[in-house]
């Protein structure tokens, strides 16, 4: 399946035509985020309310109030401007709204810091009643895409701009909460989610052939609920464990295991690959924006490398 709005499509439509109550509602993004297909098939279930996010996240929570599932569907960086609708009258009130975020990570790399979305996971990690869940690659996404209308929570879901690039070449059975193990290894674990994880598989075979490490790989899909027993289990079994993720440092995967592992008496030690602290900036395409920001696999090498050696920069 190529595409990660192309997925959202596609599985946006099989839940329309499974539930009735399942509505979406746009910000006159709809040809941008892949939610057309469902609005030119069900008219009289798709709510357009122009660019207005505010209104997108108030319309959305009055919905589920009387019984519907709304589907909330903006560009990730749009969304957050609607942190306070969010919070006061979904999250708080527990409302049965998904919200799902394009164009997330610097995957709009054209457009610039104002469309790119380096935040998000830290702003709706925070939020309680929040299930939050960034995709891998196309196969993933149209598999989290169908799960979020098997809870009454609210639910945000993270998508880049597009991934053709597959991780996943069959079902990963995805279950929200459960982290996929990629790859096996005995000496570090990396740990991501989102389309960067390829550089994770990239780094991880590096580093078996250039300097005999056995590195892991895992899909941390989701974000919330934080599955810490993993990381606990994972944490005795390696000496080093490398997040990477394409967000800001403060708030993301990163954090969430620096905040797992504090209790922890014998812990691996700990590295945090993702931005550091700055806003994105506009290129011509994504891969040489990451290196410049520093997420690449010749930095998650070095890093798993450094630590091993007993190097905590």
């Amino acid at each position: 399946m190529k595409g990660l709005r192309r997925a959202l499509s596609k599985a946006l439509v099989e839940i329309g035509e499974e539930i009735e109550e399942v509505v979406l509602l746009d910000a006159d993004a709809a040809s941008h985020t892949g939610a057309r297909k469902f609005s030119e098939l069900f008219p009289l279930r798709s709510f357009n309310v122009g660019i207005s996010e505010q209104d997108l996240m108030g319309v959305a929570a009055g919905l589920a109030s009387i019984g519907f599932i709304p589907v909330a569907v903006t560009y990730a960086m749009f969304a957050l401007r609607a942190w306070e609708q969010i919070r006061n009258t979904i999250a708080r009130a527990k409302l049965n709204v998904k919200i799902v975020t394009t164009h997330a990570g610097l995957s709009n790399y054209g457009d610039g810091a104002s469309h790119q979305c380096l935040e998000d996971i830290a702003l709706m990690r925070v939020l309680p009643n929040f299930t939050v869940v960034a995709p891998a690659d196309p196969v993933e996404a149209y598999e989290a895409t169908l799960s979020i209308v098997k809870s009454s929570n609210p639910f945000y879901l993270r998508l880049e701009r597009d991934v053709n690039d597959p991780i996943y070449h069959s079902d990963p059975n995805f279950k929200v909460g459960e982290p996929i193990v990629l790859v096996d290894g005995e000496d570090a674990l990396i740990m991501g989610y989102g389309s960067i994880l390829k550089e994770a598989l990239i780094a991880s075979r590096v580093l078996r052939k250039a300097h005999n490490i056995s590195a892991g790989v895992v899909d941390f899909h989701t974000l919330k609920p934080f599955n810490s027993n993993f990381v606990r289990k994972a944490a005795n079994g390696v000496n080093v464990i490398v997040t990477v993720e394409e967000h800001n440092k403060i708030g993301g995967l990163g954090s969430a295991v620096a905040e797992t592992l504090a209790t922890n008496s014998n812990r691996p030690a700990l590295g945090i690959i993702a931005v550091d602290d700055r806003f994105g900036e506009s290129s011509r395409s994504l891969i040489p924006l990451r290196r410049q920001m520093g997420l690449s696999s010749e930095a998650i090498v070095n890093k798993v490398v450094s630590l091993l050696e007993g190097d905590a920069r």
